[in-house]
């Protein structure tokens, strides 16, 4: 399926570079995070990485082809670097921020977490948004 002149292998990149992005994020937070939804490294060895990591990657995957096609939507030469960074800002801010801070506040999770989670999902975005954008479309 064409929509909006998509380029599948911005996409792909996209995502890869979104997974790839929170191994690093993440890591580099791990105590940080791990203090945040009050778990051990333990607690998270016992339950396993697997089933985590296969729903991120799904998850990047159609992020990226979503935001693909809400920038390719902006029209003939204006997918840039700099549109695909301020629209993958503009999504994080207008969907990704507010649904994450408010089911955290319903969860009542600690203020870290929220964070740290909508941190690494600005980085994903703005990450994703500037590979299409340098990608372009078809």
């Amino acid at each position: 399926m064409v929509f909006a002149g998509m380029n599948y292998a911005a996409v792909f990149a996209a995502a890869v570079a979104g997974f790839l992005f929170g191994g690093v994020y993440y890591g580099v937070l791990s105590n940080a995070w791990l203090a945040a939804i009050g778990k051990s490294k333990e607690d998270i060895e016992k339950t396993g990485m697997a089933v985590p990591l296969i729903v991120t990657a799904i998850s990047l995957l159609l992020m990226a082809w979503v935001l693909a096609g809400i920038i390719g939507h902006l029209g003939a030469g204006q997918v840039t670097l700099k549109s695909g960074v301020i629209s993958g800002f503009m999504c994080w801010l207008g969907f990704v921020a507010t649904t994450i801070s408010t089911n955290h506040a319903y969860q009542g999770a600690r203020g870290s977490l929220t964070v740290i989670d909508t941190g690494y999902w600005l980085g994903v975005l703005l990450i994703e948004g500037a590979v299409i954008g340098w990608m372009g479309v078809k």
